[in-house]
């Protein structure tokens, strides 16, 4: 059994944390790249929350795992092509480590050599509900979001292998505590979305997927994905990721055993977020329940219950909208720093070498302009105490791959990058979902059974039509016009 690393004790005189809360704040509220903090969360007694801890916490209660297959497809292996187990974490122990069928009787129907498994996006509010003292053991605090811990944070705990698709968050940005394994994160851009192939479908609130297998890419298929820049690195426990807003991630266990803790910090921005994804979410429900039902179409993700009536769905808008524009009256006459967050312009896009973490100002000048920023935003970094405390995730070189690269952490705290050679949101429910069909194939195969059909002619499936009308660029054009509709 894997258990949690230990980690050491601060050395005498560094017992003081790097940043103080306010320092910290400021730092995330700053950052336009991805950063690890360290020695932020060396006193927190969620650091002691392994598996084996949380498995005697919850005594006996049951919680969804999702199962995945160990295998290379190109295909992402979305959560709708996932099989799902009621367990406890006492059986998936039992599991992992290789132990009898009557002790992991859930689990009794997947080989471990080739499956993995993920207790992903647990609500702790929900799964601690009867033993809310537990919150107060994660002190987001530090990073200067007084009052927030357990209750406002989500549990992760996977096998290796374990995976979330390619995706980007449409509210908030990211922080992530490792505590027992380490984790492997795929970061890019918001400008290498047009290289990533956005897709609403499965349609989950808040994430925008990726028609791309990061880690083995199609390239026949999708090649203006060689122009992904990936930012990655390994998170250890004990050390913080800060994921900054609408960077994609892909993320997988590495180690035997993972579990981690993260919270998604509300933004100014999520105004116009949640117009957006209302006019998402009645573009897609419209249009898919109108297709014939008798297609096997999984196109709800298992945390959408269910696909909402085109009324409700109308409603959430008109109220998104609302909520946008009574903002924009309170906010209308404040001197809002466009190098912030609260900005609603993105930043533009972008053998085995070792990176210093005291790497000299000069490239992160050559790094920042290289990835489009502004001459303020990259004023603004370049006021960031990056070093031991706070590791930034930088780029992969152009030479290296950016497909299946890794970067670890030395010993000496300097980060090694290695390339392929060496929200708060929703509830998940449960049920097992039917395997996804290819609409594009379907109606192909449809076409070519029509003699008189033009061979070069194309079939247009749903999908294909909404990667289109629910584009993040289209969405973006059409929540405009309509809030200019309603100032008039």
């Amino acid at each position: 059994m894997a258990e949690a690393v230990t980690l050491d004790p601060p050395l005498p005189g560094e017992n003081v944390k790097p940043f103080t809360p306010e320092k910290a704040k400021e730092i995330v509220m700053s950052l336009q790249q991805p950063a690890v903090f360290c020695n932020m969360v060396f006193d927190w007694p969620a650091l002691h929350w392994n598996a084996k801890y949380l498995s005697e916490v919850l005594d006996g209660k049951k919680i969804q795992f999702r199962m995945g297959m160990k295998k290379t497809d190109t295909a992402p292996q979305f959560e709708t092509k996932c099989s799902y187990v009621e367990a406890t974490l006492e059986e998936f122990l039992a599991w992992t480590c290789g132990q009898p069928t009557c002790v992991s009787r859930p689990f009794s129907c997947y080989d471990f050599s080739k499956y993995w498994t993920y207790a992903d996006y647990k609500y702790i509010a929900m799964i601690f509900e009867d033993k809310t003292e537990i919150f107060k053991d994660i002190m987001w605090s530090d990073f200067g979001f007084p009052g927030r811990n357990g209750k406002e944070s989500t549990l992760w705990i996977g096998s290796a292998g374990a995976n979330t698709p390619c995706h980007l968050d449409s509210y908030g940005c990211n922080l992530v505590l490792q505590i027992q394994g380490r984790k492997r994160w795929h970061l890019f851009p918001p400008g290498n979305t047009t290289f990533l192939y956005p897709t609403r479908i499965p349609y989950e609130e808040s994430s925008i997927f990726s028609k791309v297998n990061i880690v083995n890419p199609d390239l026949k298929h999708y090649p203006q994905f060689k122009k992904a820049q990936a930012h990655v690195v390994t998170l250890n426990p004990g050390q913080v990721l800060f994921v900054p807003r609408h960077w994609w991630h892909y993320v997988e266990s590495i180690d035997p055993i993972t579990v981690s803790i993260n919270s998604w910090i509300e933004l100014d921005t999520d105004h116009k977020a949640r117009v957006e994804e209302a006019v998402t979410r009645t573009l897609v429900c419209a249009i898919k329940s109108a297709e014939n039902p008798s297609r096997v179409d999984a196109w709800l993700n298992p945390t959408e219950v269910e696909a909402t009536s085109h009324e409700i769905n109308l409603q959430y808008l008109n109220g998104a909208m609302s909520a946008y524009l009574e903002y924009q009256k309170v906010t209308v006459s404040e001197d809002r720093d466009p190098s912030t967050h609260d900005t609603e312009k993105e930043a533009s896009s972008y053998k085995r070498r070792k990176i210093e973490v005291n790497t000299k100002l000069e490239d992160y000048k050559s790094w920042t302009h290289e990835a489009g920023f502004t001459v303020v935003q990259a004023k603004k970094l370049e006021k960031i105490p990056f070093g031991v405390h706070l590791i930034p995730v930088l780029p992969q070189s152009q030479e290296g791959s950016s497909v299946g690269a890794g970067a670890v952490e030395s010993d000496s705290g300097d980060l090694l990058s290695e390339n392929e050679d060496g929200h708060f949101g929703k509830l998940r429910c449960s049920g097992k979902q039917s395997v996804m069909i290819n609409d594009c194939e379907t109606l192909a195969d449809q076409t070519d059974a029509d003699s008189n059909a033009n061979s070069s002619q194309m079939a247009i499936s749903t999908n294909d039509l909404l990667d289109c009308l629910v584009n993040p660029q289209v969405i973006n054009l059409v929540t405009g016009l309509l809030l200019e509709r309603e100032r008039v």
